[in-house]
């Protein structure tokens, strides 16, 4: 703080400094001046090495109605604005415009710093998505809590910029879930100093809950010693036992993108409205988690502790996915996990990140890591899709794809636009999109800077949306098909329930009809039986029979296939020290670490659950 304040001109009008979580808020009556002189933070940055960001006191802040009316005379009618938020703990408002291109085109009439000025708020502008109602409750809670968010602030603070207790330099790792398995990604880094979770998953597929839930009776500490979260993406895999972590006592910081915690939010919603009774948590512990939740930046380097630094890099599996790079101690020991990451460009994504200053660790996921696992490139799959689309929707039948609400539904969404566009599929053909996958697409519309460039660029420059651009395109929640041929595409992925068993127990016995699978078919599921051949499915306590033809695509994966990690530790530098494989069915993990260990000359392991591995 002496540093800062020594730094500082009067003109800058600091009015105090705050620790807010992982950063050092500087609280100003002139923010203006510091954001036009950027340098003077940056060389304080420089100095302290920790994260400094800019605030407006709270005594420049004009009230939220008033700040609402000023933000919206200042925006060009025909620019739309769609909502405005407000997030009192930071100071932000952020704005929903419909057209966010035309703000360049005004000029200094629209002014980012003069609206600082005017409000006492920090104004952001974001692209207004076709559904605001995932954001709109987020705000809400975050604006419900802001006198307990700001105290939580203080105290994650106190507990990261706390000097060390110990200086040995010690590192273990304790495998909670997602090992020799898929489902339930969890595991513990423990050091002298902290106790990190990276991901918190469940395995719904589960016949009961030793298997279903993180192993947290083995990791020997309670929920009070966990220092932080990490989460890597939204699904239920990796964040569905998170609300419950809060129910049970944690109280401590979760770090993952701002995507990340708009989706899995919708998910955990979506879980406990399905689950009912039987939830393991309420929308109050969901909410305690979104209160809870830190929003990171990626590719900038985070003390989430007194010891381990975090950087979240893009990770190419869904939108917001990260693989996470923890650097422990003084520069002691550098580790990654991946997470479930993608080594291929998308329509949707850009290409997972490879370029990591140092790793000695990486933990890598083996989803697709059997030899065998050479998927179909994306156009072959691409063309398959629009030949059975065609055959069933001439001959009268309906097309099921089975998706999870969020990844590969937006995909298909992009290339079966394209195949109206293109007009390869029948004109008759409408498209029935389930409501929750619509809501989290609207999310994708939101936050274009997590996208592919080429498809960033199509939703910051139209008014309308790339996901569906089409008036075939339909929401729809849980209706009754009628005779008209359709493309559905319904959650779960895995035939788990959920409107897809619906829709499924719908078409089943219409042999014109065809059921598609494009995603990942976990062992123990519906969808995997289905895929192995099965010809019957039991659907509320009723055998029902699969006259519909069933089909597999497997190109629109959005993990790696086995060449693809292969070339993602081929073009890492510098040199692994070790490798460890999780998040796979058991062979494929055995399969992986052996052809990882003899092409690379790299040590690996592919532990199972319940396991500790020293590190360091």
């Amino acid at each position: 703080m002496a540093v800062i304040l020594q730094s500082l001109p009067q003109e800058a009008a600091l009015t105090k400094i705050e620790y807010e979580g992982p950063r050092i808020a500087l609280y100003s009556r002139n923010p203006t001046y510091l954001m036009q002189n950027s340098q003077l933070v940056s060389n304080m940055v420089n100095t302290i090495k920790k994260r400094i960001v800019i605030r407006t006191d709270e005594g420049i802040r004009k009230p939220q109605p008033e700040s609402t009316k000023i933000i919206e005379d200042a925006i060009p009618k025909e620019v739309g604005v769609s909502g405005t938020f407000f997030d009192p703990v930071l100071g932000e408002a952020v704005v929903f415009v419909k057209k966010p291109w035309m703000l360049a085109q005004v000029g200094e009439e629209f002014d980012n710093l003069e609206l600082a000025e005017k409000t006492g708020w920090k104004v952001r502008v974001r692209k207004a998505p076709q559904d605001l109602s995932t954001i709109s409750a987020m705000y809400r809670v975050l604006s419900e809590t802001a006198s307990d968010r700001t105290r939580f602030f203080r105290e994650v603070g106190d507990k990261i910029f706390r000097d060390p207790l110990i200086e040995s330099a010690e590192a273990s790792l304790f495998t909670l879930g997602g090992f020799a398995e898929v489902g339930r990604s969890c595991m513990m880094l423990s050091t002298p100093e902290s106790r990190v979770l990276l991901d918190c998953g469940i395995n719904p597929s589960a016949k009961d809950s030793l298997a279903a839930l993180p192993r947290f009776d083995v990791a020997g500490v309670s929920t009070e010693e966990i220092d932080a979260v990490v989460l890597t993406h939204a699904h239920m895999d990796h964040t569905g036992f998170l609300p419950a972590l809060f129910k049970y006592g944690y109280r401590g910081p979760v770090y993952c993108t701002e995507p990340t915690l708009l989706l899995m939010s919708l998910l955990q919603r979506d879980y406990v409205a399905r689950a009912g009774s039987a939830s393991l948590y309420s929308e109050r512990d969901i909410d305690n988690a979104l209160m809870h939740t830190i929003t990171l930046t990626s590719g900038i380097v985070t003390d989430i502790s007194p010891d381990v630094k975090l950087v979240l890099y893009n990770a190419g599996h869904i939108l917001g996915s990260t693989s996470v790079h923890l650097h422990i101690g003084n520069g002691d020991h550098n580790l990654v996990y991946t997470g479930d990451f993608k080594f291929g460009r998308t329509l949707s994504l850009e290409n997972a990140s490879w370029n990591f200053p140092r790793v000695e660790t990486m933990i890598i996921e083996s989803t697709y890591g059997g030899k065998e696992d050479i998927l179909q490139r994306p156009e072959e799959a691409e063309a398959s899709l629009a030949e059975i689309i065609s055959s069933a929707i001439s001959s009268g039948g309906h097309v099921l794809l089975p998706v999870p609400a969020v990844g590969i539904s937006q995909e298909i969404i992009l290339v079966i636009d394209r195949f109206i566009k293109q007009g390869r599929i029948p004109t008759q053909a409408k498209v029935l999109v389930e409501k929750k996958v619509s809501e989290a697409t609207s999310i994708h519309e939101a936050y274009p800077e997590f996208l592919s460039r080429p498809l960033r660029e199509q939703v910051l420059s139209s008014e309308g949306t790339p996901f569906g651009s089409s008036d075939r395109f339909k929401t729809v929640d849980s209706i009754t098909l009628d005779s008209e041929p359709s493309i559905i595409l319904a959650p779960s992925s895995m035939l788990l329930g959920g409107p897809s068993i619906k829709y499924l127990e719908q078409i089943a016995g219409n042999p014109n009809s065809r059921l598609v699978m494009v995603s990942y078919q976990a062992l123990e599921t519906p969808g995997r039986a289905i895929q192995e051949g099965s010809k019957k499915l039991t659907i509320n306590g009723r055998e029902v029979e699969l006259l519909c033809k069933v089909d597999r695509l497997d190109g629109f994966a959005s993990h790696s296939n086995y060449e693809q990690l292969m070339q993602y530790l081929f073009r890492l530098r510098p040199k692994l020290r070790r490798v460890l494989v999780n998040h796979g069915e058991r062979a494929k993990a055995q399969n992986l670490a052996s052809s990882i260990n003899k092409m690379h000359k790299i040590q690996t392991q592919h532990p199972l659950v319940q396991e500790a591995i020293k590190l360091l």
